[in-house]
């Protein structure tokens, strides 16, 4: 093996090794979730080349730059001040859902017309309509960070595979009996897993088309479908009350995390895919130990239903929206509240954390999307404008970037024009 370059990755923090073995060229990454502004670099470098044979000592001194670079960008403050950049009424009908690629320059938007439609997001204009389903488009993801291939899930039970730059249909995926509802891809983009009203799961393998497996054992709705980090995973989060662990290449159910008392809203996995946070109508969130399926610990502080919740990209904090119209942060380590943001004058639906983990923007019925301070808990802004519910955000991969989605049929882009690019950054 030879080392060709190293990498830096921003979010979660990391090193990517490019090296050439025979007459391939092949990556590795070595994460490094627990960096932070106190770390010691020279130690940590040395137990790096402890457990990687590509860094040798004559690497010592470019390695250590490297992470003092990334520590460097970690600590600094988050001064994203965002404006109103664009507003793109992307539909005739209500839209469903709306999700960047990874560097924020194309999203996509699914609708009760039908149709999901692909977008350039500085020029706001309108790339391919994804035309072909019977029903809703529910669902919507990109294969990030790859971001050439969509894939769509509708009430017409079908899910289907689209290019990104063609607007082509590479496959429609049949065999759900119900709604589809969730739709995403493993990480190196093989794979799809869709969830269904059907109460199963499926997965199918994108470059044949054909199911590779399906997870039946919920007796209720599926509502949430994620595969873990590694991809030999997939979670289910349900309306029977349960989140469910898969062997995704034999769909066998691996465990069962019982313990909600109403149904749930969502359930998701930490990077390093140690954790699972689910939320539910209960008006809780849950900890649970991925490989155990035992339940580290029961998140109270929400007066009413847990709408949505979300890990940081480290794994260390967990995100929690309600319709009390409030959001909590808690810590995963302690499993301490960090911060309760009050302010919304209606129910939360979507909340975020931003990349560096140190903010969150959340989306509410009214009207608005607010962007708070975790260490203060202070609310820095309202975005404002839109004119029904907002029921979906998301922030682009260098933070400088958001996107929200409303019932009143459009997206608005929110951008920190004086914001510079994150230069080098995966």
């Amino acid at each position: 093996m030879r080392l060709v370059r190293f990498l830096l990755r921003y979010y979660p923090p990391g090193i990517i090794l490019e090296y050439e073995q025979g007459s391939q060229t092949r990556t590795r990454t070595i994460d490094l979730l627990d960096l932070t502004e106190r770390s010691n670099i020279y130690e940590l470098v040395a137990q790096l080349q402890a457990n990687e044979p590509l860094i040798t000592p004559s690497k010592t001194d470019q390695v250590a730059k490297l992470l003092l670079k990334l520590q460097s960008k970690l600590s600094s403050p988050d001064k994203h001040h965002y404006n109103h950049y664009k507003t793109i009424r992307t539909h005739v009908l209500p839209v469903t859902n709306v999700s960047f690629n990874k560097s924020g320059s194309k999203f996509v938007s699914g609708s009760y017309d039908r149709t999901c439609k692909i977008w350039d997001t500085h020029k706001g204009e309108e790339l391919h309509v994804l035309d072909g389903h019977k029903n809703v488009v529910y669902a919507v993801a990109f294969n990030n960070p790859f971001a050439d291939k969509i894939v769509t899930g509708s009430f017409d039970r079908t899910a289907k595979l689209w290019s990104t730059e063609t607007g082509k249909c590479y496959h429609t995926f049949k065999g759900h009996t119900a709604e589809i509802v969730c739709v995403t891809f493993n990480s190196s983009s093989t794979l799809v897993a869709t969830g269904s009203m059907d109460t199963m799961g499926k997965i199918w393998d994108v470059e044949t088309g054909v199911e590779m497996a399906s997870l039946q054992g919920h007796n209720a709705e599926i509502i949430s479908i994620q595969f873990n980090s590694l991809g030999d995973k997939v979670v289910t989060g349900s309306f029977d009350n349960t989140v469910a662990i898969w062997d995704v290449e034999t769909g066998h159910k691996i465990s069962s995390l019982i313990g909600h008392r109403g149904e749930i809203s969502n359930a998701v996995i930490s990077y390093d895919d140690t954790l699972i946070g689910t939320g539910s109508m209960d008006k809780s969130c849950k900890v649970w130990d991925c490989r155990s399926g035992q339940c580290l610990e029961t998140l109270y502080g929400h007066t009413d239903e847990v709408l949505d919740i979300s890990f940081d990209h480290r794994g260390k904090q967990l995100l929690s929206v309600s319709a009390d119209a409030t959001a909590r942060v808690f810590d995963v380590g302690s499993y301490k509240c960090l911060a309760t943001f009050v302010g919304h004058e209606r129910e939360i639906s979507k909340g975020t954390f931003n990349p560096s983990g140190k903010r969150v923007a959340t989306a509410s019925s009214d009207k608005t999307v607010r962007i708070w301070d975790i260490n203060s808990g202070k609310c820095l802004q309202t975005l404002e404008g839109h004119t029904d519910e907002v029921f979906s955000t998301q922030f682009n991969y260098s933070g400088d970037m958001l996107i929200s989605g409303s019932k009143d049929n459009t997206c608005r882009l929110w951008k920190d024009t004086n914001s510079g690019k994150l230069a080098g950054a995966l």
